[in-house]
């Protein structure tokens, strides 16, 4: 079984090393790493690029045309599917995803399709956010649950495992959001295909080095496109 973990990354060069070194060190049979990057300033990109010159399971992605979280996610999961992966991992850069999780995400796809590191369910945890930001998030996975229909309870975790097939039958070319709402769109469209999905608790910590690209407007767009999702399906043209 070939495995991709897939990064997006926009300066992240504080993270991105150490998370490389952390997943290469689970020791998991035919493990790759891909890192998409949106020649970040900082030089990100750079420092991938030295590591996939050492070790051939490390892959750069260097983007420099149509950036945003939401397209690097996409052209992320297309280069794995292209490199021939059967399970796809997709997770932060910013430390706030462990990567002791990995193996346990992978091994839960016996009983689903697509597997979610939940911090909305009994046995996760939540360090380091002001109680501001969790009143946020819960709001928000409200939201997003009572909109679309979902009955998972993290509608917004982007540390995932997801079954090659999961991937192929979404269509990923015809994926929209290109900020953070391609979390809830690749959720959303996997669930209309009637795929299985399972959450799995997690210690979600909140990042300490770098700064966060999440702000209003790239929440406000979220929101736009959870309702546009809904009317899509609606209509039939999802």
């Amino acid at each position: 079984m070939k495995t991709f973990v897939m990064i997006p990354t926009y300066n992240e060069k504080e993270n991105i090393k150490k998370l490389i070194d952390m997943i290469l060190k689970l020791k998991i049979k035919n493990l790759h790493i891909v890192v998409a990057d949106d020649n970040s300033p900082d030089g990100t990109w750079k420092i991938v690029q030295e590591i996939s010159k050492r070790n051939k399971n490390v892959h750069l992605l260097l983007r420099k045309k149509d950036k945003g979280r939401g397209a690097a996610g996409k052209d992320g999961f297309i280069y794995c599917l292209k490199n021939g992966a059967d399970v796809v991992v997709e997770m932060d850069a910013d430390m706030s995803h462990d990567p002791k999780y990995i193996p346990s995400l992978i091994s839960e796809l016996k009983n689903a399709d697509l597997i979610l590191g939940s911090r909305r369910i009994k046995g996760s945890k939540e360090i380091g956010r002001s109680p501001a930001r969790r009143i946020i998030t819960y709001l928000a996975n409200l939201y997003i649950r009572l909109i679309l229909g979902l009955k998972v309870k993290d509608c917004n975790s982007g540390f995932r495992c997801f079954k090659r097939k999961v991937l192929e039958q979404i269509n990923l070319q015809k994926l929209e959001s290109k900020g953070p709402a391609i979390v809830q769109e690749v959720l959303f469209k996997a669930h209309l295909k009637g795929f299985k999905i399972m959450e799995m608790p997690i210690t979600f910590v909140n990042r300490t080095k770098g700064k966060s690209k999440l702000g209003i407007p790239q929440i406000a767009a979220g929101y736009f496109m959870v309702l546009k999702l809904k009317m899509q399906s609606m209509m039939g043209l999802i």
